[in-house]
């Protein structure tokens, strides 16, 4: 009577029989399938060299976008405009990674309860922004967008600024010992929704063309 074959050595069946073998093989996929497709941009200019002209945010534009993470603007509002005709006929020109090589995190994604906001900057006046955020529906009637009265009457903190761009000098802004040094200072006085405004006169208005 011929003998059974013995299986051994790695087969489909050891690792489909094993829980914690087939857990650790997909990960080693993941592991390699994502160093194959993020190693190489960061050995790619244009994901890693800013875009001409493009300066880190001012100090005031700092505590103007953490004010806006932290209300969550980003739940209603993407700052990625994808290269299609409909999108870059309504928004402008289509987002660049090297745009955004001073945002910790960047503001991209793709939920738009509210227009993209990529190219905002400088597209109203700091007048209509500061009505819009007060009270949307003062200049669009059928907007649902909630207001932001406080932001008017609360002042700007100005006590950690010093110590946030330091980090951010760390992470590769190219901010200077002065810059640094007036921080607290240009922030000093200016109300949140100044800041706030700040930010959003800033976004985009390194690439029109």
């Amino acid at each position: 009577m011929a003998e059974t074959p013995k299986t051994g050595g790695f087969s489909h069946e050891k690792v489909e029989t094993n829980n914690f073998l087939m857990i650790v093989l997909i990960l080693l996929v993941l592991l390699v399938g994502g160093m194959v497709e993020i190693v190489p941009l960061f050995f790619q200019k244009s994901t890693t060299e800013p875009v001409p002209g493009l300066k880190p945010y001012t100090a005031l534009q700092v505590v103007g976008r953490d004010i806006y993470v932290r209300e969550g603007c980003y739940n209603c509002h993407s700052q990625m405009i994808r290269p299609l005709r409909a999108e870059t006929l309504r928004y402008g020109p289509y987002s660049l990674a090297g745009e955004f090589i001073y945002d910790r995190p960047f503001q991209w994604g793709s939920k738009r309860t509210g227009p993209d906001l990529a190219r905002v900057g400088g597209r109203y006046s700091d007048e209509w922004h500061r009505i819009h955020l007060t009270n949307p529906r003062d200049l669009v009637p059928e907007s649902n967008m909630p207001a932001y009265p406080w932001l008017a009457k609360s002042q700007a903190d100005a006590s950690t600024i010093t110590a946030h761009m330091s980090g951010l000098r760390t992470l590769g802004a190219p901010y200077s010992e002065a810059e640094i040094a007036k921080a607290a200072a240009d922030v000093k006085d200016k109300t949140e929704l100044d800041a706030v405004i700040a930010y959003l006169q800033v976004l985009g208005i390194h690439r029109k063309q």
